[in-house]
């Protein structure tokens, strides 16, 4: 097992490599705009996955991730020979649903926003469904004492034998 603290540091590299590499050394026409979000790395240091994002249409995604593959032998040897380590990790690109998901995300919230604001709208001219007060008041109904114990329980209390107030 490696240091997990050398993977990532050895992930993070590889993460810039392949960032700087695509910005000034690959020069595929197929290759969007692409931003690299993040890279990790095996615990025994072999497989790296770097994941991606592209600006753009579908089919611009599918462009840069066929760019991607074809520069991928490329990319790997800059790893290799920048990072210095025993065995260059292969990499495996990824494309990042990041921005995808937090806009179904931001979707959702919406919805539930539109759909509390029209509980509230309904619930503006609601009633309760019982007294506007359950619980019972002391004195009202006859049922509590003075001491606001029951009638029962002041009997309970009298009536006990081999009871003394010394």
């Amino acid at each position: 097992m490696v240091d997990a603290a050398r993977a990532r540091k050895l992930a993070d590299r590889i993460q810039q490599i392949v960032a700087e590499m695509l910005e000034r050394r690959i020069k595929d026409p197929r290759l969007g705009f692409v931003t690299v979000t993040d890279t990790r790395i095996t615990n025994d240091l072999r497989d790296a996955t770097v994941y991606y994002t592209v600006y753009g249409s579908e089919g611009e995604r599918a462009e840069t991730a066929a760019a991607l593959e074809s520069a991928k032998g490329v990319i790997r040897s800059e790893v290799g020979r920048q990072t210095g380590v025993r065995h260059t990790p292969s990499l495996t690109f990824v494309a990042d649903s990041l921005m995808e998901d937090a806009a179904h995300i931001n979707d959702l919230l919406a919805k539930a926003r539109a759909r509390d604001a029209e509980v509230a709208k309904a619930a503006q001219g609601a009633t309760h469904a019982g007294e506007a007060d359950p619980y019972r008041a002391p004195g009202g109904d006859g049922d509590m004492d003075e001491t606001g114990g029951t009638a029962e329980s002041a009997e309970d209390e009298g009536g006990r034998e081999g009871h003394s107030s010394s």
